[in-house]
């Protein structure tokens, strides 16, 4: 799997909802670097779960979606005198 890499803009607003986050939640001020910092180690560690629950649950509707489309082919047979 490649890193995981944001755009600049993407970055930064990460990073301004981590500062948020801290000063709001946990009473602190981060700064840039730090909060910088925190969000490349969190995409190096623990970036990898999160994608792939992105792909479990893409899996999962691509599968309910094939299995609709499914559903929808056998309603298009048409009735006949041979039986199953």
């Amino acid at each position: 799997m490649e890193k995981i890499r944001f755009t600049t803009e993407e970055k930064q607003q990460v990073v301004q909802k981590v500062k948020l986050y801290f000063r709001e939640e946990l009473d602190q001020d981060i700064g840039q670097f730090d909060a910088e910092f925190l969000i490349d180690f969190f995409a190096e560690e623990v970036g990898a779960y999160f994608y792939n629950r992105g792909l479990y649950d893409a899996q999962a509707l691509f599968q309910k979606k094939v299995d609709e489309l499914g559903d929808a082919v056998l309603e298009l047979e048409q009735p006949t005198d041979f039986r199953k």
